[in-house]
């Protein structure tokens, strides 16, 4: 494997057995793999962009592989010398196609398995009712219960998690629960409110995931894994208001708001979009409890454990207050969303390329300048015309987008493949760049890059540079039409974040921070006088 495909820094951890783990990147996948490791395994991650995970903490300790589960050749790769194969990906809200998405990746990654003599395959499904037809599921909950059905079939031997609702901080459901119990102190609520789940803390689905690795080889099944508790959607929002301190909420269901209604209610209310919030209201048209505990008599379960509803919602709100998400439900690409790099720069020959660029010089040390870069977004906004990126971002969840209530994993520190409201970091230079992708609904891709230039005798820069690759006429149409605003937005912007940056600095020296830089015009935004913005064809 090149270097390219493979990253190996520093020695792998523990001498137990190698652990492969797709969707490295999401959710699970990213607190999955520090607990294998505090467990003593070695860990090898299948990522289709390995550079995402280059900045988690654990970076240096696992071994990545570049390669899809779809793609028989690169799981083949992958699979070389693993014991436990772990499954954790899925295509939830691809939109039509997703089920034969789905059933070409597990038989894939099951056959590779099966031919590279992988001891065990672990996959993470959906908790589904013993007495409803197949037929009758939801097709997300249709399509998890057929990829574990395929997995066993692989001739491997499988361990099949089926989860219900996972409480912890960052994930999709907890999210809806908290943003649908926070904001509305009047909830008109649809029929699934009064269906009875089992919700699970995210702490014993991990410690369950980690047990299994040791399963014994004969052990091939299914099992239902759940809290202590079973619960309605009704009782989980009381409950919620009761352990974050809020006042007594009024719910009013209504029974005529269907799973489809509802999901636009939930993704207009909280930061999870419609396409997402679908297969998860869908999935609460039925009861779903376990209807076994046999993972106990293989996965010792160790005092306070499982983990009741109400201590699960009080550890994930501390780890929300105290900013300690590690991973969070948009953690992994938004489906759709355009993936392509950056175009190279000036060698772009793939049509109209427009950019708008901004430098301002300043007197702050970089680091100060530094701070407010990544410090953008979020509760922080976008440091110009506020009510502009509002409507941007209420515009974008009505045609389906992710808006910009998605904010930030953490409130001072970004890393590679976080999203940032409707963008995601595609590249950070800590103290010099941040390149955003945006997955905003947009006819084209669009990046926005910050940057700090420091020559190191004073003079200190700040540039800044929007582009976009327009597909087709609608494209073009788009960029004209938002061009004459670009003065208020990006100018605004590049002017606001310096001054923000001049504003936290203490004066030093009568007052300027770096008395050795040059002075500034304060109205110089533009780069290129006479031209707020370029055109490359």
């Amino acid at each position: 494997m090149s270097d390219d495909d493979t990253t190996a820094s520093g020695p792998r951890a523990g001498g137990g057995p190698t652990c492969l783990v797709t969707g490295a990147s999401g959710y699970i996948g990213g607190r999955l793999v520090p607990e294998l490791l505090a467990a003593g395994h070695r860990v090898r991650c299948l990522a289709r962009t390995p550079h995402k995970l280059r900045d988690h903490p654990w970076a240096d300790r696992v071994q990545v592989v570049r390669g899809d589960v779809t793609d028989p050749a690169s799981v083949a790769e992958a699979m070389r010398g693993v014991d436990v194969a772990y499954y954790l990906v899925h295509s939830l809200g691809t939109g039509r196609g997703f089920e034969e998405t789905d059933r070409r990746a597990a038989r894939v990654f099951g056959e590779q398995a099966r031919r590279a003599g992988v001891g065990r395959i672990v996959y993470l499904g959906g908790l589904t009712p013993e007495t409803v037809p197949e037929r009758e599921l939801s097709p997300h909950l249709r399509s998890r219960a057929e990829v574990g059905r395929v997995l066993l079939d692989s001739g491997v031997p499988t361990a099949v998690l089926r989860a219900a609702v996972i409480i912890g901080s960052g994930s999709a459901s907890f999210e809806m629960l908290r943003y649908l119990s926070e904001r509305l102190p009047v909830m008109v609520t649809p029929r699934w409110v009064h269906t009875r789940i089992q919700p699970i803390a995210v702490r014993d689905v991990l410690r369950l995931l980690v047990g299994c690795a040791e399963l014994p080889a004969d052990v091939s099944r299914a099992f239902d894994i759940g809290g202590p508790e079973v619960l309605t959607y009704l009782d989980m929002m009381r409950r919620y208001t009761a352990v974050a301190g809020l006042p007594r909420r009024l719910i009013l269901p209504v029974p005529f708001l269907t799973p489809g209604l509802s999901s636009h209610w939930v993704g207009l209310v909280t930061p999870v979009p419609a396409r997402i919030a679908r297969p998860l209201t869908e999935s609460l048209r039925h009861e779903v409890v376990c209807a076994e505990n046999d993972i106990a008599r293989y996965v010792p379960t160790p005092a306070g454990h499982p983990i009741g509803f109400d201590r699960a919602v009080a550890l994930a709100l501390q780890r929300v207050r105290e900013a300690e998400v590690t991973t969070r439900w948009s953690s992994a690409s938004v489906p759709g969303a355009p993936s392509d790099p950056l175009p190279t720069d000036p060698d772009w020959a793939g049509g109209s390329l427009y950019t708008d660029v901004r430098e301002r010089g300043t007197e702050v040390a970089p680091e100060a300048l530094w701070d407010v870069i990544e410090g953008i977004g979020g509760e922080n906004g976008w440091y110009s015309f506020p009510l502009a990126w509002a409507v941007r971002g209420w515009l974008d969840r009505l045609v389906g987008g992710v808006g910009l209530r998605r904010g930030r994993r953490d409130a001072r520190r970004l890393r590679v493949g976080d999203s940032l409201d409707f963008w995601r970091v595609e590249e950070i230079e800590r103290g010099r760049l941040l390149r955003l992708r945006a997955e905003m609904r947009l006819p084209g891709l669009a990046w926005l890059e910050m940057r700090v230039d420091d020559d190191g005798a004073g003079d200190v820069r700040y540039r800044q540079r929007a582009l976009f690759h327009p597909h087709g006429l609608l494209g073009q149409l788009y960029w004209w039409s938002v061009s004459p605003f670009h003065a208020i937005v990006f100018g605004g912007m590049a002017r606001n974040i310096v001054r923000a940056a001049e504003r936290a600095t203490p004066p030093q020296g009568g007052g300027a921070h770096r008395p050795d830089a040059a002075p500034q015009d304060p109205g110089a935004t533009a780069l290129h006088p006479g031209s707020r913005f370029r055109r490359k064809t």
